[in-house]
């Protein structure tokens, strides 16, 4: 691998001065210099207006000063080390792709916790390429089980909030299946559970009432295949996108089948479902707990499986949590607010 990045240590007391004001630190203070090779990457791994490196510094609580190439990195002594192997991770990361500020957030938390170095592992892991050229790995330790998880068992369950990426590559896992011939078709379904508005008040026929429903499922694969990938790959029939009643009656085959949105079918309908598998086949089936649109008094099926299966060979049940979000870091706030509020109430009624 090129080299991108090298140190030079320099002791508290010297007055070298990166910013305006003179360095007057205590002796558990140090300062270093970490200096990347690579413009590209450089700029990746600065950000905007070197947002990036803003963001590390406040996780880590650490001053970062970049001159050029070279950053000066300020504070104590084990601070400095985590932000050095947290920069050593993150050029891994920079020489690929785009960093994110999720991605320096979670390199920060990854480094605090113990586990040094984790990103660049997970970025190896490329599941697939999507038809940009945009290559597709897990962001998180617990999205690297979940993918692990559907390497080793027949049926998944992959479990969690919104923006954990449950549902999009589980569609990665499945494209790959197809494109090696390890299945003759991938099968998607979803349940139309109605969330606040009635189907009959939805203009069209039966097919255009239920597209909405459906609809996630096929911008994931259109962002993975492309439309006139996705499009020849339907009319081969070798994809099928359903709602979940269709699936009744059925024996499923050599195919991948991905439940999206189980927390709001009933335990008859999961029950149903898991049922329909067929030799040669695969299943995941993915949902949201906290999100369940079922009426009032109806238990989800998705939480009776979780308790029923739990102990069953050949099926593996991965929980994702806030850590594991990768959409705005706003999206992680609002899980871990509404993940309070939720624990704050139930002391008040039970407590």
């Amino acid at each position: 691998m090129k080299r991108l990045g090298y140190f030079e240590h320099y002791p508290a007391s010297k007055q070298e001065g990166y910013g305006r004001e003179a360095i007057n630190l205590s002796a558990i203070l140090v300062e270093e210099k970490f200096a990347v090779e690579d413009n590209a990457v450089a700029l990746a791994l600065f950000g905007h207006r070197d947002e990036n490196l803003k963001v590390l510094g406040e996780q880590l609580d650490v001053r970062f000063v970049p001159r050029g190439n070279v950053i000066g990195i300020r504070g104590e002594k084990g601070a400095v080390r985590q932000a050095r192997i947290v920069l050593d991770d993150l050029i891994r990361v920079a020489a690929e792709r785009p960093l994110t500020v999720q991605d320096i957030r979670y390199a920060a938390q990854l480094v605090e916790g113990g586990k040094n170095g984790q990103l660049g592992r997970l970025h190896d892991d490329v599941v697939q390429v999507t038809s940009r050229g945009k290559k597709i790995t897990p962001k998180t330790l617990g999205q690297k089980r979940y993918l692990d998880a559907m390497r080793q068992h027949l049926i998944v369950f992959g479990i969690g909030p919104a923006g954990t990426g449950k549902t999009y590559l589980a569609m990665a896992m499945a494209v790959r299946a197809l494109r090696n011939r390890e299945v003759a078709r991938i099968i998607l379904t979803r349940p139309a559970v109605e969330a606040g508005e009635r189907l009959g008040f939805l203009p069209g026929d039966l097919q255009e009432k239920v597209d909405p429903y459906l609809r996630p499922l096929y911008d994931a694969l259109y962002d993975i295949l492309g439309v006139e990938g996705f499009r020849k790959y339907v009319e081969r029939g070798a994809i099928e996108v359903a709602p979940l009643a269709y699936m009744r009656g059925r024996t499923l085959d050599d195919s991948f089948i991905i439940l999206d949105e189980a927390q709001n079918t009933t335990p008859e309908q999961m029950k149903m479902f898991l049922t329909r598998m067929g030799f040669g086949s695969r299943m995941v089936v993915t949902g949201d707990i906290t999100q369940i649109d079922l009426p009032k008094g109806v238990y989800s099926g998705l939480q009776e499986a979780r308790e029923v299966l739990q102990n069953t060979e050949g099926i593996s049940i991965v929980e994702l949590d806030d850590a594991d979000v990768v959409r705005h870091h706003l999206v992680q706030r609002i899980v871990q607010a509404y993940e309070r509020f939720d624990q704050d109430r139930e002391k008040r009624e039970f407590g």
